[in-house]
């Protein structure tokens, strides 16, 4: 039995719920309450975790043998107790704040003890020796992926795809001892990842000494997160990949637009997906008085956040709507500055449909602190931005044509072994059919290297910072490739036809309306 066969399992549970009368939204919210209780009885029993983490009377055990309304309300014993730390008369059972934090006002919404009972049955039928040779913690991302997908909401608002996630890893390279962050942390898919990518190049860590591997384990990951059951999914998930973090987790609740996001420390690597979005007030709004430019995009405001942020040669890899490159007024400020103070060698332009938000355009910008000669450069820092257009003609990625790590890899290559894009590049990259595409003469007659045709049509090209500011204002709003479905104004008909046409049609469209309403009327 695959990872996939068993998130289908698991999903399928989500029948059960539903039968209770809980909300799609809350399916896996529900799941995974009692989902995490039995992956840590796996883990143990596996011998991946080396202690319990859960006190006794709250085990896996504690609830397999029982049925019935005992089953019900020892379920919702268990998850006060884990919760507050406390049993039923008020004693102490555990002084775990990890614990305390994934199960932080928990709270089961089923009412009937033979859903409960269905969903433990189920549970205790998968084989999980399969889903270990994978990591539970695999199989529990699976799951969050599943649930975004299917939701189109919730989840998919803070889950990015996990190809893409590997593949940012994979260019910035993070190694042991280093500092990484993500200052909208989600479900932590940034910050397990590049805890994977180092424990497979550390033969899980063995090949590190006992500070070191202590430090991977409890201070080399820190995220931030905002919403307190998207922590809870962080948290899970952390733990699932033997990630403890410190006191309080691996990501701490709070807002890194705000008081949180001042005590950070400067990090090696930051890796983030922050919300799209204007801040409107509230829990949400932007409470940092530390940053340059004011703002109210979130994503303005998370972009200052990370570059300040960065130690000196530290590396970014933040993903980024359009409006981000092309905005005006405090947008041009902040990539002026950003472009000043660091070397923002690297922009990946990403096809439309691989987030849940239909129709968002994305960017994924690399860049490092200070210049490629001396990272405690602080101004004048970027030299050039190489742009990858992997948004131009590429199918509509969704169910049916899933975004996957294929579609990344002839980035990587022409990106580089250097994690800091400091590789030997040359411009040239023609995948997925790029010489057939036609060339947007418009953007053409301002661009740069527009001598060699075929060069014209690759998915990779370099674009001097002395350019970009000349030519484009400061605008990383860069494309040089024409979809096949966009139209050329120069083709279109003449106003007076245009508007003719549109005339013509609702003249047609009102004549059909009034026959409707006719016919209706006899009928009467």
């Amino acid at each position: 039995m695959t990872n996939n066969d068993i998130v289908q399992k698991l999903w399928n549970l989500c029948d059960v719920l539903r039968d209770d009368g809980i909300n799609y939204s809350d399916y896996v919210t529900e799941l995974v309450l009692l989902l995490f209780i039995k992956m840590v009885h796996e883990n143990t029993e596996a011998g991946i975790l080396k202690k319990h983490p859960l006190p006794e009377g709250c085990r896996w055990t504690d609830l397999n043998n029982r049925s019935g309304i005992n089953l019900l309300d020892d379920y919702k014993r268990i998850l006060l107790s884990l919760s507050s730390g406390r049993d039923g008369t008020g004693r102490l059972i555990h002084t775990d704040p990890l614990i305390s934090a994934v199960y932080a006002d928990a709270q089961t919404r089923l009412r009937e003890p033979r859903h409960l009972e269905q969903m433990i049955k189920t549970l205790d039928q998968i084989d999980w020796f399969s889903a270990q040779k994978d990591g539970l913690g695999d199989l529990y991302e699976g799951l969050l992926e599943k649930n975004a997908s299917e939701t189109k909401s919730g989840a998919g608002q803070y889950f990015t795809p996990r190809a893409l996630i590997n593949s940012m890893v994979r260019c910035l390279k993070p190694q042991p001892g280093e500092l990484i962050q993500d200052p909208a942390a989600g479900t932590a898919g940034f910050l397990t990842a590049a805890d994977q990518y180092i424990k497979e190049h550390t033969d899980d860590l063995a090949d590190l000494d006992a500070q070191q591997q202590l430090f991977q384990q409890n201070r080399a990951f820190v995220g931030i997160e905002l919403v307190p059951g998207t922590r809870r999914l962080a948290l899970m998930n952390c733990l699932l990949h033997d990630m403890e973090g410190d006191d309080e987790g691996v990501v701490h609740l709070g807002n890194a637009l705000g008081q949180a996001g001042t005590s950070l420390d400067k990090a090696d690597v930051i890796l983030a997906n922050p919300p799209f979005g204007t801040s409107k007030g509230g829990d949400a709004s932007i409470t940092r008085d530390d940053l340059t430019f004011k703002t109210n995009n979130k994503q303005l405001a998370f972009l200052q956040h990370i570059y300040r942020n960065l130690k000196p040669g530290g590396r970014a890899a933040v993903v980024l709507p359009d409006n981000v490159l092309f905005e005006a007024g405090v947008g041009t400020d902040v990539r002026r500055d950003l472009m000043d103070k660091c070397n923002l060698h690297t922009i990946l332009r990403l096809p439309t449909g691989i987030f849940y938000a239909q129709g968002v355009k994305t960017n994924v910008l690399f860049f490092t602190k200070g210049s490629a000669k001396d990272k405690y450069q602080d101004t004048g820092c970027t030299e050039n931005v190489w742009v990858y257009d992997l948004r131009t003609n590429m199918p509509s990625f969704g169910k049916r044509t899933p975004f996957g790590k294929q579609h990344l890899t002839p980035f990587e290559a022409v990106y580089g072994d250097a994690p800091n894009g400091q590789s030997p590049r040359q411009e040239g990259e023609w995948s997925f059919n790029a010489e057939e595409i036609a060339v947007d003469t418009d953007a053409m007659e301002e661009n740069q290297n527009v001598d060699d045709d075929r060069l014209a049509k690759s998915r990779w090209r370099c674009f001097s910072h002395e350019w970009i500011r000349d030519t484009k204002g400061d605008s990383l709003d860069i494309s040089w490739l024409k979809d096949k479905d966009s139209v050329d104004a120069a083709d279109l008909p003449e106003p007076s036809v245009l508007a003719g046409e549109a005339m013509s049609e609702l003249t047609a469209a009102i004549g059909e309306l009034e026959a409707l309403i006719s016919a209706l009327e006899n009928e009467a």
